[in-house]
């Protein structure tokens, strides 16, 4: 925690105080929430960035993307652009968001949309024809105004929400109570040999509620890496040295990742989602290889030869549970 933000401590009551009132009056129904007759499906978090929601998303894509006719909607964080937007295969980032435009990349038979009014956006893709017949609110936790059906809360393992404050001393969007409103929870970013002990302290220690299901998670990094047009082996870079550039909330897990396999490599990291300047563009281009993120590359593919410009595929990896998982989000879509 650095300085600032512990010289912000007094402003954490009066933060406090008004995002309690704000869910106390949702809560008793004072202020509306839209309901809906299809299946809606938000994953989030309370703390601010860096719990791995892209990764979930695709997962949850992957699992109903051939089921029903699926959709997602996002804010489309640091656009320039406003109101409801639909996403192509041709937009760029700057219009879109890099995720939304990694989703559509991806998974081009799926209709992607972006609108930081979820009731607007939501409307507008019902709106579609074929009509999407399941829509997931990808960061849309703390979006009250909507009310899904179904809520998936993450949280890091190296950050759990019990153990933090909220802003602007601590990282939290809302108080810790928030996470009662979720169907499930899961703590991702786990060691991929995490005790059954350390489960059971964690599960003490968030005080899950009897109508929620807890699950745990690790990153899974693919043996490739990637660019626009194929992908060689991680092995093929251990005698050269490269650069990895990040612009996400928490490198850390790809830079001790990439320490662990030997390689030898120089660290640029830049605030999560940045967009890159022209001067930062140029730097970059007179770089050798680099290695990014999937979200940097979208970003960064227009701007930096491809031949040297690869990204790091990553998914999201149950520890135990995965069937249980899916099964719960199912039955939710069929009911």
């Amino acid at each position: 925690m650095n300085l600032l933000r512990k010289l912000l401590l007094p402003f954490v009551p009066f933060y406090y105080i008004v995002t309690w009132l704000r869910n106390l009056l949702y809560d008793m129904g004072v202020k509306k929430s839209t309901e809906y007759e299809f299946p809606l499906l938000a994953v989030g978090n309370l703390s601010v960035g860096g719990t791995g929601k892209s990764p979930m998303v695709e997962y949850l894509i992957v699992l109903l993307k051939e089921r029903v006719m699926l959709a997602t909607l996002s804010r489309g964080y640091k656009r320039e652009t406003d109101g409801f937007q639909l996403v192509t295969p041709l937009s760029t980032a700057k219009e879109v968001g890099d995720e939304p435009l990694q989703f559509k990349k991806k998974f081009e038979k799926v209709i992607i949309g972006v609108d930081a009014d979820r009731r607007s956006g939501i409307a507008k893709l019902r709106s579609l024809s074929p009509q999407p017949e399941v829509i997931l609110l990808d960061d849309a936790y703390q979006h009250r105004k909507v009310k899904a059906g179904f809520y998936i809360l993450l949280t890091a393992y190296y950050d759990l929400y019990c153990d933090d404050i909220v802003l602007p001393t601590g990282n939290l969007r809302e108080p810790r109570k928030g996470a009662n409103r979720a169907n499930i929870i899961v703590v991702t970013k786990c060691p991929n040999d995490l005790s059954h002990e350390e489960k059971e302290r964690i599960t003490s220690r968030l005080s899950i509620e009897p109508h929620q299901y807890l699950f745990f998670t690790t990153i899974s990094y693919e043996e490739t890496v990637r660019n626009t047009s194929k992908s060689i082996s991680i092995d093929s870079f251990k005698d050269t040295c490269f650069t990895l550039v990040t612009g996400i909330a928490n490198p850390k897990p790809l830079v001790d990742y990439y320490k662990s396999l030997g390689l030898k490599f120089d660290h640029i990291s830049f605030p999560d989602h940045h967009n890159f300047t022209d001067i930062e563009l140029k730097e970059l281009n007179n770089l050798g290889f680099i290695i990014t993120t999937e979200k940097d590359h979208v970003r960064l593919a227009s701007y930096v030869a491809k031949e040297k410009l690869w990204y790091q595929p990553i998914k999201v990896k149950f520890l135990e549970g995965a069937n249980s998982f899916e099964t719960k989000i199912l039955e939710y879509i069929e009911k």
